[in-house]
């Protein structure tokens, strides 16, 4: 449906007739487009809107590669999460070393020490 029609307005946020949608939206709002459905006879206001924002670490981790993980001593949960993955601890570098197939897709994924 939304192929077909023509786009024939896009605005940024804080441009005119996007004020309302900025108060609304706030800074998830990226842009506001006005479309035109010529069969319907009718004018769509549409928006995009970012939904998620996370912290993305490229990836260039094989699963069989051994990743160093930062975790301090107080976090006691990850600590028994990594002994329960059989992670070995480096008492000198102060990290937790462990194959990378087991933590991807983890909280523990984040804590990768880039070296």
């Amino acid at each position: 449906m939304l192929k077909d029609m023509k786009s024939y307005n896009h605005l940024k946020p804080g441009q005119k007739g996007t004020k309302r949608l900025v108060e609304q939206y706030g800074d998830a709002l990226l842009c506001v487009r006005y479309r035109y459905d010529a069969k319907r006879g009718i004018r769509l206001k549409t928006v995009e809107i970012v939904v998620e924002e996370k912290s993305s670490i490229p990836c260039h981790f094989k699963d069989g590669d051994i990743v160093s993980v930062s975790v301090h001593f107080e976090e006691l949960e990850l600590r028994e999460q990594l002994r329960t993955l059989r992670a070995r601890w480096d008492a000198q570098a102060k990290l937790w070393f462990v194959p990378y197939r087991l933590i991807r897709g983890t909280p523990l994924e984040a804590r990768i020490v880039m070296e």
